[in-house]
């Protein structure tokens, strides 16, 4: 496994726990790491993400429902709903990383740990970004 799909699990990891528990703090971020110590190759990548998610959370989520087609963040599974937010940051702020390539992260995430549904309702949301991103609209950074 690759180091940033691994730093992404465990982004993904984190942020689910956090997510279970309504805990976004510092010191939960700090038990996960003292338990599960990313690797130090995935390690730049997994802060980058995890704090990143933290600090534009509500504009990720207005995105996210902004394209789900009626979907509140509430009502989304929550392991659908981080990798939803990691995948949108990427889109958002991470510009070295093509959207296809943090599209297709997303989607084999939300299969390998989501429901049998949860890769093809990610991807649908995702590409509607995406198309959205590319058709050259204003506002596809922090108002997409």
């Amino acid at each position: 496994m690759g180091y940033r799909r691994r730093a992404r699990e465990q982004a993904l990891q984190l942020l689910f726990s956090m997510d279970l528990r309504g805990d976004y703090s510092g010191h939960m971020k700090n038990l996960f790491c003292h338990s599960f110590i990313p690797e130090d190759t995935t390690i730049n990548l997994f802060e980058t993400l995890v704090q990143g998610i933290l600090d534009h959370r509500e504009v990720l989520d207005r995105t996210i429902e902004q394209f789900s087609s009626n979907w509140r963040i509430p009502r989304m599974g929550r392991v659908d709903r981080n990798v939803l937010r990691m995948a949108v940051f990427e889109m958002l702020y991470l510009p070295e990383i093509p959207d296809k390539v943090s599209i297709n992260e997303a989607i084999d995430l939300a299969k390998k740990f989501g429901t049998r549904d949860s890769g093809g309702f990610v991807n649908g949301i995702l590409d509607s970004i995406r198309k959205h991103r590319e058709s050259g609209i204003e506002g596809t950074q922090e108002n997409p």
